[in-house]
């Protein structure tokens, strides 16, 4: 496809960006349009991922007949298959007449199925018989009925991961994924990010009237190397803040600042400060980090002092009379530390950091760890849940996954 053809599409679709990995993702986009081969976009939430479906339908022999997104992540489990596939008058409670579902509606056309990922087992294996055959059954029916419709999937879950937590059916991702389109987040378009953020800036300008915020060379290079976890939703939102709020329209790095969240820490591994105060820290999490180091210090202390004493380069305290004596009092008092206490084990990644100090003193008990993934899973869900007080919907937020999802997981976990 030739770059005057993409620009055509960017044009016509508002796309904002000269990122190669964007060019190529809009160049599949057009190229497949004219088939009927299922599609499955990726990419991070925030991306402009349902941007790709319209393209596809619109270039595409379809492009006169319907096109019907669904957000598969919005719609309770128990409703979700009467909202694809339709229901049978009296097929369950409130079902007072027969009603379509979107497949039937969409035939001839396009179904975009945004959080894909988010689907019910049970709904995945429907949805993979249309794929194969074109049919489907309404809920409370057994007669089949046949729908001609292209199928555009997207999500932003690791489908390979949700395969293999027995969340997502290999069989149904890879025929969703037919051709896969791949949406590339912020940080990977960095030549794009003042791009976005000048085109912004006019829009909010022409919506509130008033003079639009430039940015200078300073600032343009702090927003540039930013990480952009929300990508260019969250671009957005910062610029109608700055927009709005603002009187000075040239922005300084220094102004820029107090508009960005400080993630950086997030993003390392550790602490590496040798003078941290400890009200600086804005998680439990950092505070784990620090108290594992904390730990290892001693240790390596406690490794250090044992060598010298047993290569007789330390004098043994006077009431010790045998160097084994001293050493095993040092052992206990290091034991006996309040970092080997109160230091909550969390799942994933801070496992691996726990057992990698562990392993610098053979002898240190540690706390016990779960054993498995599920165990972590339910432990996670558990402590979350007691934190916000059962209240579901702040747990899901906090754990990045549906309100559908977690309800799902406390019923297979029998979390009280």
């Amino acid at each position: 496809m030739q770059y005057s053809e993409i620009q055509s599409v960017k044009q016509r679709y508002a796309i904002i960006g000269n990122s190669e990995l964007l060019n190529r993702a809009i160049d599949i986009a057009v190229q497949v349009a004219a088939t009927d081969l299922s599609v499955l976009i990726t990419g991070e939430s925030g991306v402009g991922k349902e941007t790709f479906p319209q393209i596809i339908h619109q270039y595409s022999h379809r492009k006169h007949g319907p096109y019907i997104p669904v957000n598969c992540g919005a719609i309770p489990e128990g409703t979700i298959d009467s909202e694809l596939f339709g229901h049978e008058k009296g097929s369950f409670t409130g079902a007072t007449g027969d009603r379509k579902g979107y497949f039937e509606v969409a035939d001839g056309g396009t179904i975009f199925l945004d959080e894909v990922g988010e689907l019910p087992l049970s709904t995945q294996v429907r949805l993979l018989r249309v794929l194969e055959t074109g049919e489907f059954i309404k809920v409370g029916s057994s007669k089949i009925q046949k729908t001609n419709v292209r199928v555009v999937a997207a999500t932003n879950l690791v489908m390979k991961q949700a395969i293999r937590d027995g969340r997502f059916r290999e069989d149904l991702f890879y025929r969703l994924n037919t051709v896969p389109i791949y949406v590339p987040p912020l940080r990977e378009r960095k030549e794009d990010v003042v791009l976005l953020f000048r085109k912004f800036a006019s829009d909010f300008a022409d919506k509130y009237r008033m003079p639009p915020v430039r940015l200078t060379d300073e600032a343009k290079a702090m927003l540039t190397n930013y990480y952009w976890h929300g990508n260019i939703r969250q671009l957005k939102n910062i610029t109608e803040q700055i927009s709005v709020i603002e009187q000075q329209r040239e922005i300084t790095p220094q102004l820029l600042k107090t508009y960005l969240p400080n993630e950086d820490v997030e993003r390392l591994p550790a602490l590496f400060a040798s003078h941290v105060d400890q009200k600086t820290f804005s998680s439990e999490r950092e505070i784990l980090y620090q108290v594992l180091f904390d730990m290892k210090k001693d240790m390596n202390e406690l490794k250090k002092l044992v060598h010298e004493i047993m290569s007789g380069q330390h004098p043994v305290a006077p009431q010790f009379a045998d160097p084994a004596d001293f050493i095993l009092k040092r052992e206990a008092d290091l034991k006996e530390s309040p970092y080997l206490h109160h230091a909550a084990p969390y799942p994933g990644d801070d496992d691996d950091l726990t057992y990698q100090v562990a392993e610098e003193f053979d002898e240190v008990e540690t706390t016990p760890h779960p054993t498995s993934l599920e165990e972590m899973e339910k432990q996670m869900i558990r402590k979350t849940l007691e934190k916000h007080r059962g209240r579901r919907k702040a747990a899901a937020e906090e754990l990045k996954i549906s309100e559908r999802t977690l309800y799902r997981k406390i019923k297979e976990y029998g979390i009280e």
